[in-house]
């Protein structure tokens, strides 16, 4: 890949390091309904319920992770949280026999797995600040290249076994955790300590009533992409079984999310291009993401047919696009010594539409078909740019100072 060349080694070494992660993680998204339906022989509501449980722990993970990026050090909280995410997944296959355990050892694997991400996000955002929304941007295509080749090789390892694939995916987490133990100790040794302070006041962290005071840099934004998420349940819960009910082949859902993974890639300059034309500031790029979904989800309720998904996935990836980098880097940005928190604490509240998103798709469904769940959709999206409008005239100030940026690139 001849665009990596323009990076330093240091970041093409942790965009590998990712892609390996984000492959091994993928790898049992697809698996975990199955497993639970055929291998343990459970009902269907049951795998509903062990994804809740596992979708629960990834929100306390999230925010307790960003909580506790200064007070306890960058290294030990990612290495630590993707060794404990690597031990529950080789724990796993030793629980097939005992329900309630399972179920909290998915919870426990949801919230580890979740635990360093915001870590990792701000880490990032400190440690490249001159290029971080670029960098966010290729961090985030490189993982999406991870998950479409860990859920290409989902299907050949169940095939084979279940437990096969917990174990490949503990493997991938604990050499993650290695490479950034071993990165990690490198910076220390060649430039000190990289916000890697072990007291959050002698760092200069605010104290956490401090940091929660400033609703403007979190909330709207995190309730934003909580009606995002909300709505994006719909393929999930609505089109899944729309396909299924009307004779399609199961693989054609699949292609669905195939188009999403190649798009990711392909679609780079046709987002490139909005960022630069009509999407400068992250402001007008999560709006432009909320519009991109509302769009989808109108073509879908207009279409109704599998050609209008195929389009209306294509907008929605835009919209996708635009906005999965943007958040991280704003809050970077202007989050100061709070961004980890921030992030985290954003995450968490975004994560609650996955949650309860597709039960509430999946009710409406079952009561009267695709076209209300699809509405709901579409509802979820106008609050959605409600909410990102807000956020974007509250920070107002932050967004003239990077359109300035802008400018002076």
């Amino acid at each position: 890949m001849k665009f990596l060349q323009s990076y330093p080694k240091e970041v093409r070494v942790f965009l590998i390091a990712s892609l390996v992660n984000s492959a091994g993680g993928s790898l049992m998204w697809p698996l975990i309904t199955m497993y639970v339906f055929d291998e343990l022989g459970h009902t269907m509501s049951d795998a509903g319920f062990v994804i809740l449980i596992q979708s629960l722990g990834g929100i306390f993970g999230q925010l307790l992770g960003g909580a506790l990026y200064h007070r306890v050090g960058v290294k030990k909280l990612i290495v630590g949280s993707l060794v404990m995410n690597a031990f529950g997944l080789f724990a796993l296959p030793f629980t097939s026999q005992y329900w309630f355990i399972f179920v909290m050892v998915m919870g426990f694997i949801g919230f580890s797995n979740a635990m360093s991400m915001p870590a990792i996000q701000a880490f990032i955002g400190f440690r490249f600040a001159d290029r971080r929304g670029e960098l966010f941007n290729v961090i985030y295509v490189a993982n999406n290249i991870g998950v479409a080749l860990g859920t290409a090789l989902s299907g050949v390892l169940a095939d084979l076994s279940y437990h096969l694939s917990f174990v490949l995916n503990g493997l991938t987490a604990a050499l993650f955790a290695l490479f950034f133990f071993s990165y990690l100790t490198k910076v220390d040794k060649e430039e000190g300590e990289v916000h890697l302070s072990k007291r959050g006041r002698a760092s200069g962290e605010l104290p956490l009533p401090v940091l929660l005071r400033d609703m403007r840099i979190y909330l709207y934004i995190g309730v934003g992409t909580l009606f995002l998420w909300f709505g994006n349940s719909i393929w999930n819960s609505g089109v899944s079984p729309f396909i299924i009910e009307e004779g399609m082949p199961k693989s054609m859902y699949g292609l669905l999310w195939t188009l999403n993974g190649i798009l990711i890639f392909a679609a780079q300059p046709l987002v490139s291009w909005l960022r630069r034309s009509w999407t400068a500031t992250t402001s007008s790029q999560l709006i432009g993401s909320g519009v991109f979904y509302l769009a989808a989800y109108i073509l879908m309720l207009v279409t109704q047919n599998y050609t209008g998904m195929v389009l209306a996935m294509v907008l929605a990836t835009i919209g996708e696009m635009l906005m999965s980098p943007a958040i991280p880097a704003f809050l970077s940005e202007h989050g100061g010594k709070g961004a980890p928190f921030y992030i985290g604490l954003t995450g968490g509240i975004g994560a609650a539409g996955r949650v309860f998103g597709p039960y509430a798709m999946g009710v409406l469904y079952d009561q009267a078909g695709l076209a209300p769940a699809v509405w709901l959709a579409a509802a979820t999206a106008v609050l959605c740019i409600l909410f990102y409008m807000l956020h974007g005239w509250l920070n107002r100030s932050r967004v003239q100072n990077e359109l300035e940026a802008v400018r002076i690139q």
